[in-house]
């Protein structure tokens, strides 16, 4: 991410969290619930109503404490951001073509800079980001202090590749290598689309003779200024030295944007917009270290401690009346407690860290997982909000036709070959009609004699609706030149290899490529297309020839697409027209059947198409295009103007049929969704698709359960629809929410808190048309809002933002690339295995971190409890009780890998874990490691440490040698013990850790007779010494897990028994 557009790329994201403070002063919000009446009548309660806040905001010193001190200091901070890089204000522009001299203003350089750190930053950054942990901090002045004598207590990528066609900037396509003057390129770095996008020249510019009259005219391209939608675009290209000038209405389809990679011939544009304002850019957003929850748990817990220490010494002090200088002994009691806070607390966690990253990919159940970070394994177990990509994720974005519907005879899978068989008569009649020089008549209406009546109807209506299918798409074959052809010019079309092996199909949505291959597969077969025509082969291998006269592409706003042909054989204009139900039903003329069964297809799972036809006479046609010519050209409200005389043909269009198909899921994703709801994770799926497939898929994938109502959140475009729309939803209950990009932007720009409130108790929320900035926007608004963990999937370029933007990123090695992959915390080949990343591996990760932190802090309590009743026994002097070798082989040698062994604990089989995935609903209640069991072992530890030392006082004899080798003796002992009180399930290596351990610590009492009297510790009197300090330290609390087992078990314990 480049570091000076920080705010541009995350302005979308920022902005919606400041929108409702920094809304002008006299713009109240209104409250939700209010009345449509009201509303309606009174617009004044804009500014009378009471201003909704998000929190109340706490004040004073308590503000202060809780977190004031970080507000004001990052409010500083963006301040100072602001004022070095003031962000100049995003304007339209008018780029000459060959005149660059003619350029108002400058514009960013193009290029990107994808470095997190500079020269200057790295060190300062990466120093912050490791004392920002209060831990790193302390030891670090601890180890310091070790300089001062009076103090001292004891032992001081890159590679280059090439391009690939990628487009570097954003343009506008003025030319191609193409006759037809389109070509296709692939945007799935951008939206997560793995469908080839078809693009047209601008048809000025495409008719010059040659490439270089580019140069000699004098055209300019007027764009609108910089935004963050990727799906539109509006802008003009002028021509003036024609007479009269040429003027062309610019759209998306006439763009090329940055990072998509051209996929057909070869294409010239001119630049609009470069460096940090390309789309590309701008829906990047900057990546951000993540902490895992546990470890800012700890890092309270550690306070706390610290907050003891401090408060430990300062009472030896008091005890010791201050005398002498009382400051150095302050310090040097600091230092001889600082085992509160043991060193090896952060060593331990990320050498478990380590071991469980290991673990996950040594994982034969999931192979190919690679963990691509090593401080967040413990967040698989705490998530709460899973957000997924649909595209490549769920599905294998691989669509299969199911069924045709003609309203009183429904064609499957086994009964295809009927359609084959009333395809054939028509066409072969036809055929026949053609040969006998009779081109007047119309094929299908002649067959009618030769045939019954049933028999006549049901094959006119399946011919027609074939038809229909076949021509109604965007869909172009593209084939491979022979071998030993090369150049354009030799590649004439008469040498085109029509074989069926050698065509692929290419549109810009797998639904399109879906029924024209089932056309072919009955035998009806799209062979060519360009901008003015398309060829059919029908199943006696005749080429039918049709005129495409005008295509009105498919929008969300719209839900439909439709084209005009002219049958040149015929010269018959037919308008055909395909789309949602929603928004065909009114279009079509009355049936009783329509509704009824495309609900039995949405019940299956599969996307419906409903397609319908109007012929049209030429006279119609000729009024029609003279409107629509006009409707295109105007300045003001083009879009309203076009869709009003192309909705002046939708009227009593004769209904053919409805389609289904179904795009297939990934392996195992309904089992896998269930699991992770069954155990308490909320899915919200985030997608670029349109809002149709997408709520399909949320049904098919049981994203949605069957018996769930779906509220469709109705597009809005101001504060006022969005009041109206939220209220609508509020009264809905237990519902799934479905929500489209653009709703969602004006909903959070005056109502970010109600949304958020209101979608957080959905079963199941589904975003579309998504671009990556809101991706990434969506998740952090659920970490600010709920303060839960979140997890983000997704397997394309797209789904960057949002999966570092996440508290943990997964990335899915799919057909869109590896970028999503390689930018995650965790990668894996199938969406299924994260059900067992999470249950198993996650579960297990977070409970062993847990019990292994808080027992490492035990470690370092219990010595440092002994250590005060050392000091308070002995006059409160500041003398260590262990010293030199003592200490180091207490935290490394004796103890290390019995207390690391912990690692491998488990309180239930994965197979279990994996059966019952309520389990792990219980880890997002973090009791695991709370203040509560926190609590729990500092009274162990108090209770150990004062039974070891003064057990110690009272049974040595003469000599302090002797207390000390009873003490730290017992000590060692118990620590073994506690390691096995605590452990669950025992791993061989647990007992050779505990063994080789207790073995390491006898055979070095031959060595330590600096610390230890030899001869005392070979005798009877040592061995049932420490041995009865061992048990009264130990057996209560061996009686205590009994008894708690007993009367209150733990969940895991009811499946293990």
């Amino acid at each position: 991410m480049i570091p000076d557009e920080k705010l541009t790329a995350a302005g979308v994201g920022v902005s919606c969290r400041y929108q409702l403070e920094d809304e002008s002063a006299h713009l109240d919000e209104m409250p939700l619930m209010m009345s449509e009446e009201g509303f309606e009548n009174d617009e004044s309660d804009y500014h009378t109503l009471p201003r909704a806040r998000i929190t109340q905001r706490k004040r004073g010193l308590e503000w202060f404490v809780c977190g004031g001190w970080k507000f004001l200091c990052t409010s500083c901070c963006d301040w100072l951001i602001n004022i070095c890089q003031r962000k100049r204000e995003l304007k339209a522009r008018t780029v000459w073509l060959g005149y660059p001299e003619k350029c108002e203003e400058k514009h960013p350089r193009n290029s990107i800079k994808n470095q997190k750190y500079n020269v200057f930053t790295f060190i300062p950054g990466v120093l912050y980001e490791q004392f920002k942990f209060f831990l790193n901090l302390y030891f670090l002045v601890v180890s310091c202090s070790q300089f001062v004598p009076a103090l001292k207590i004891g032992y001081l990528y890159t590679y280059w590749a090439p391009l690939n066609q990628r487009i570097p900037s954003d343009m506008v396509f003025l030319r191609t290598s193409e006759k037809a003057g389109s070509c296709f390129i692939r945007t799935d770095q951008l939206d997560g689309e793995t469908d080839w996008k078809l693009k047209v020249a601008v048809s000025c510019t495409q008719r010059l003779p040659a490439l270089g009259d580019l140069f000699s005219i004098s055209a300019y391209v007027y764009a609108q200024k910089p935004q963050l939608d990727i799906h539109s675009f509006e802008g003009t290209f002028t021509r003036e030295d024609c007479d009269p000038p040429v003027h062309e209405s610019l759209s998306i389809e006439n763009t090329l944007w940055a990072s998509t990679i051209v996929a057909s011939g070869t294409v010239i544009g001119v630049v609009i917009y470069t460096g940090k304002e390309t789309r590309s850019v701008m829906n990047t957003s900057n990546p951000k270290n993540k902490v895992g929850l546990l470890d800012l748990e700890l890092n309270h817990l550690t306070k706390a401690l610290f907050v003891a220490l401090v408060a430990l010494s300062v009472v030896m002090v008091t005890l010791q009346g201050f005398v002498g200088p009382w400051y150095r002994n302050l310090f040097r009691f600091l230092l001889l407690f600082s085992y509160i806070i043991p060193i090896s607390l952060r060593v331990n966690l990320d050498m478990g860290k380590a071991a469980y990253g290991w673990m996950i990919m040594k994982d034969e159940s999931i192979p190919g997982t690679v963990v691509r970070t090593s401080t967040i394994p413990e967040e698989l177990g705490r998530l709460v909000y899973l957000l997924t990509d649909k595209t490549g994720t769920l599905t294998q974005n691989e669509m299969v036709f199911k069924r045709l519907h003609l309203g009183t005879v429904s064609y499957g899978a086994d009964t295809m070959d009927e359609i084959q068989t009333h395809l054939r008569n028509p066409y072969s009649q036809m055929q026949s009609q053609a040969s006998g020089n009779t081109p007047g008549s119309t094929p299908p209406r002649k067959a009618q004699s030769s045939a019954p009546k049933v028999r006549k109807s049901v094959s006119i209506r399946v011919h027609e609706a074939v038809k229909a299918i076949a021509l109604c798409h965007n869909v172009t074959p593209v084939y491979e030149p022979r071998a030993g052809v090369t150049g354009e010019a030799e590649y004439a079309e008469a040498d085109q290899d029509f074989s069926d092996g050698n065509r692929t199909y290419q549109a810009a949505s797998p639904d399109e490529v879906a029924l024209v291959q089932w056309t072919e597969s009955v035998g009806l077969t799209l062979v060519s297309r360009d901008l003015a025509s398309m060829q059919l082969r029908t199943p006696g291998g005749q080429i039918l020839t049709y005129c495409i006269l005008q295509m009105f592409p498919f929008t969300s706003e719209s839900k439909r697409m439709g084209v005009i042909v002219r049958d040149e054989s015929t010269a018959e204009i037919t308008f055909y027209m395909k789309g949602a139900d929603v928004a065909m039903s009114s279009i079509v003329q009355y049936n009783d059947w329509l509704e009824e069964e495309c609900g039995n297809m949405a019940r299956e799972g599969l996307r419906t198409l409903v397609v319908a036809k109007r012929a049209l006479t030429e006279e119609q046609y000729q009024d029609f295009e003279s409107r629509y010519s006009q409707a295109k050209l105007s300045i003001h409200d083009r879009a309203l103007k076009v869709a009003a005389v192309v909705e002046s043909l939708e009227r009593e269009m004769e209904l053919l049929c409805l389609t289904g198909v179904e795009d297939q899921l990934q392996a195992d994703v309904r089992p896998t969704l269930e699991m992770l709801r069954n155990a308490g994770i909320k899915i919200w799926m985030l997608t670029g698709d349109k809002l149709e497939t997408a709520t399909c898929i949320a049904k098919s994938s049981h994203l949605v359960s069957r018996t769930q109502d779906i509220h469709i959140f109705r597009p809005v475009t101001n504060r006022g629809e969005a009041h109206l729309e939220l209220n609508a939803f509020r009264r809905k209950h237990d519902c799934a929410l479905v929500i489209s990009g653009d709703s969602l932007e004006v909903c959070l720009k005056y109502y970010e808190h109600e949304l958020v409130e209101l979608a957080c108790q959905c079963p199941a929320v589904v975003c579309c048309r998504c671009s990556p900035t809101q991706k990434a926007h969506i998740v952090k608004l659920l970490q600010q809002h709920t303060g839960r963990r979140t997890c983000a999937i997704g397997d394309g370029g797209n789904d960057v933002s949002m999966i570092q933007a996440a508290d943990c990123g997964i990335g899915i090695e799919g057909k869109e690339g590896r970028q999503a992959s390689l930018a995650a915390d965790f990668s894996i080949t199938q969406f299924k295995h994260i059900g067992r990343l999470l249950m198993v591996h996650g579960r297990s990760s977070y409970k062993r971190s847990a019990a292994l932190g808080q027992f490492v802090m035990h470690r370092g309590l219990i010595i440092s409890t002994m250590q005060a009743v050392f000091s308070s026994v002995f006059y409160f002097a500041s003398v260590p009780l262990y010293q030199g070798f003592l200490m180091v082989g207490y935290a490394t040698l004796y103890t290390m890998f019995p207390v690391f062994s912990l690692v491998l604990d488990q309180d239930v089989k994965p197979e279990m874990a994996m059966l019952y995935p309520e389990l792990y609903k219980d880890l997002t209640k973090g009791r695991s490691l709370s203040f509560k069991t926190f609590l729990v072992w500092v009274v162990i530890s108090i209770y150990q440490g004062g039974i070891l030392m003064y057990g110690a006082l009272l049974l040595f004899e003469s000599e302090f040698v002797h207390v000390v080798a009873i003490s730290f003796t017992a000590l060692i002992l118990t620590e073994l013990l506690m390691v096995a009180l605590t452990v669950r399930t025992w791993h061989w290596l647990m007992a050779v850790a505990e063994v080789l351990s207790l073995g390491c610590y006898v055979a070095s009492l031959a060595f330590l007779n600096e610390y230890f009297d030899v001869a005392f510790i070979t005798t009877v009197t040592f061995v049932w010494k420490v041995s009865a300090i061992t048990v009264v330290s130990c057996l209560p609390l061996y009686v205590l897990k009994y008894l708690k087992r007993k009367l209150s078990p733990p969940s895991y314990s009811k499946l293990t028994s």
